[in-house]
């Protein structure tokens, strides 16, 4: 079977109340759309059409392998259709797959299982058990077929009691789709053209229309204000939480546990609440993760702990110790065992093994050697005033605490600068200085 998605994304969302394109906001880390492409991939699905509003082409762009078809006037779901099916060039004995970008907790199985209802027949759609009071279109079913969907604002008080209705996706043979969207008028409540009226018009001209009746309603829950939003962005995380922890991650409050998908964690890893990962973080086996820590782009290695602080596009290696409350950031690069504690910043800082900075220190555009040691209150003044300078301290060099390296600047292997030093001019290997500024102390006597 040949399968063609069109999915429905141009609607202006005015309940967001935003200046953004509805399908363009956030759950877990990723735009709404994204989610649906990404279930319509996984449903193996490689052609899809998008039809959005004309300010939506900028970000549209950053979704790759999909067509995008403008329609210039939102007048209702079957305009949109049209629009899509004369973008697009006719293929016989297709199935064209509906469904709406605004549905992020879609899965695969559904888009799978409505194909499958087709069947032999014309056209099959999504149904779900509501209540009365329900928004959704109301089916109107004479056995296992329906015979035609009527919207909320256009059904009688008899309808409305109706608890099946609509969810927004459907499997149509293309050419009857075609043919059924040239016929749809506008002669409703809201002078729009309904894709929901191709129901009737399919089924008063003989053809078979089957219902698919889905059990996991909240699976289909459109957004339409930050409040559903919120909801699906808290099922959402639910779902990705137990797809991780069936990985062998532990993860001590999923409630409090802040993921995205595409995330690698190793096995015997454990998240502990506060934290958020995101932005394709690598995290190793056996790691420690929180309590309170945030790391997006962030490359961990194994038997790493991170406790109450953030790393943002940084490579840490194994056995490395972060926090409380550090801030790795720039594109720093931490080599094994390194030791990073309490209010300690980096910034496109390199530390080789054993490396250690333990309290209060900034560090930034330097290169730290194996086994050395910052004390407390160190600053890398690597701004001039025009531009950024590194500092380069070597090999197991101890650096005394509130010691100022102003960059350009090198600190040599097993060099040591005294507390409080204002180190302005390079230092030798094994020398000692001290002083503002600093300067070589007396050599001790034999």
């Amino acid at each position: 079977m040949t399968v063609r998605a069109v999915v429905l994304a141009a609607g202006k969302g005015t309940r967001m109340k935003s200046a953004r394109a509805k399908v363009f906001h956030e759950l877990c880390g990723r735009p709404m759309l994204w989610w649906v492409l990404r279930a319509l991939r996984e449903a193996r699905i490689e052609e899809i059409v998008v039809v959005a509003a004309p300010e939506m082409g900028e970000e549209l762009q950053a979704f790759s392998g999909v067509k995008a078809v403008v329609q210039q006037k939102q007048l209702g779901t079957g305009h949109a259709l049209r629009v899509a099916l004369e973008a697009m060039e006719p293929k016989n004995e297709a199935t064209v797959l509906v469904t709406n970008g605004d549905m992020p907790l879609v899965t695969p199985e559904v888009f799978l299982s409505v194909l499958q209802a087709r069947g032999s027949g014309s056209m099959s759609l999504v149904t779900v058990r509501t209540g009365t009071d329900s928004n959704f279109g109301r089916v109107v079913r004479h056995g296992d077929r329906v015979e035609r969907i009527v919207e909320v604002r256009d059904a009688t008080s008899d309808e409305l009691e109706i608890e099946e209705s609509n969810a927004g996706i459907y499997a149509i043979d293309e050419a009857k789709a075609r043919k059924a969207v040239a016929q749809l008028r506008s002669e409703n409540a809201q002078r729009e053209f309904y894709l929901t009226d191709t129901v009737e018009l399919l089924a008063g001209a003989g053809e078979r229309v089957y219902p698919l009746l889905y059990r996991e309603g909240g699976d289909l829950l459109g957004i339409n204000d930050r409040v559903e939003l919120a909801q699906a962005r808290s099922r959402m995380n639910a779902r990705l939480c137990a797809q991780y922890m069936r990985r062998g991650v532990t993860i001590i409050d999923p409630a409090l546990t802040y993921l995205e998908p595409e995330l690698e964690i190793g096995r015997d890893t454990v998240l502990y609440p506060n934290t958020s990962i995101g932005r394709l973080s690598r995290i190793g086996e056996g790691c420690a993760i929180g309590p309170n820590a945030r790391l997006s782009n962030a490359r961990i290695g194994d038997r790493a702990e991170v406790r109450e602080s953030v790393i943002l596009d940084s490579t840490i290696g194994d056995d490395v110790h972060i926090g409380p409350f550090a801030h790795v950031r720039g594109d720093s690069v931490l080599a094994s065992e390194v030791r990073i504690g309490n209010f300690v910043e980096l910034k496109n800082a390199q530390l080789a093994q054993g490396a250690k900075a333990a309290h209060l220190s900034y560090i930034g555009d330097a290169s730290v050697g194996e086994e050395a040691n910052i004390g407390a209150g160190t600053i890398t003044c690597n701004f001039d005033g025009k531009r950024k300078n590194r500092t380069k301290i070597g090999k197991r060099a101890m650096i005394g605490s509130n010691s100022s390296l102003v960059a350009p600047v090198e600190i040599g292997d097993d060099a040591l600068t005294g507390a409080g030093s204002v180190v302005t001019k390079n230092v030798g290997d094994g020398e000692r200085v001290a002083g503002n500024p600093a300067r070589p102390l007396p050599k001790k006597r034999s």
